[in-house]
């Protein structure tokens, strides 16, 4: 990255993570460890070498998103760097939203809070029997 990226242009756009952090005004130590944390939980990743290039002008990436990461709007930029200089780079919004059954039950869990309580006690009710009967297949067989 610090081949293409000069820290000179970073500080001014903060592209980078450090640089984000950093222009919210915290102490270093406290940058640091925010980064840190950050990085081991799978937050931050840098993965260089992941656009595929195609006709010369399009591009192609794909970013792994937490499984915990909350629903709403995210700002997204795009730097297009030549010779250590942005050329352009254009802001677009991601919304991020459940799909499918973690979908379906977290709408339940909120409209149908009685339903999805009773819905997750027969599921445990039938779980429980389950392994219930299946270590009595294994103790008598």
């Amino acid at each position: 990255m610090k081949d293409i990226l000069p820290e000179a242009v970073d500080e001014e756009f903060q592209i980078t993570a450090p640089q984000m952090v950093q222009g919210l005004g915290s102490e270093q130590n406290f940058v640091d460890a925010t980064i840190r944390i950050r990085e081991n939980a799978g937050l931050y990743q840098v993965n260089e070498g992941s656009i595929e290039v195609s006709e010369q002008t399009l591009f192609r990436t794909s970013v792994d998103m937490p499984a915990n990461l909350t629903e709403g709007d995210y700002r997204t930029r795009v730097f297009l760097l030549r010779d250590q200089t942005i050329i352009s780079d254009f802001e677009t919004i991601i919304d991020v939203r459940k799909v499918g059954l973690e979908r379906f039950l977290f709408n339940l869990s909120r409209e149908r809070p009685l339903i999805y309580g009773l819905l997750s006690l027969a599921i445990a009710i039938a779980a429980g029997w389950g392994a219930s009967a299946a270590f009595r297949v294994f103790k008598a067989g």
